[in-house]
């Protein structure tokens, strides 16, 4: 079993990022599925589409949701899914080093996977004239 990866983003940001970690990895390691949030989505509405999609990444490990912006409504869809059956946890600030190193270890279980979700977004952020 694998832990399920979600990313619940603003429009075109996750669909973007899925489609460049294909290009880099092929296809992905751990199940990954994009919810993108409408910026005028009622979080009611999208809850029940976002539970199935929990069920269906989750294959007993949970899922981890990477969302991009935290406060803004993709992470407080994510918020409203902690209280499902479906064990999971919320990494906000989704950047592409984060989801490439989320991908590059798929072992890890769901509390560590997140913890390099964090790693791979801070390590990922150079600047260029230090």
């Amino acid at each position: 079993m694998a832990v399920g990866v979600l990313l619940l983003t603003h429009p075109g940001i996750g669909l973007a990022l899925r489609a460049t970690v294909q290009k880099v990895l092929g296809n992905p390691t751990l199940p990954l599925e994009v919810l993108e949030v409408p910026f005028d989505a009622c979080l009611d509405d999208l809850s029940m589409r976002a539970r199935g999609t929990l069920g269906r990444l989750d294959g007993g490990d949970g899922v981890l949701l990477l969302t991009d912006l935290y406060g803004a409504s993709p992470s407080n869809l994510g918020a409203r899914l902690e209280s499902t059956p479906v064990r999971v946890r919320r990494v906000s600030g989704l950047n592409l080093p984060m989801l490439l190193r989320v991908l590059n270890y798929p072992e890890q279980d769901l509390d560590a996977l997140a913890a390099t979700a964090v790693q791979g977004a801070r390590s990922g952020v150079i600047n260029g004239h230090a």
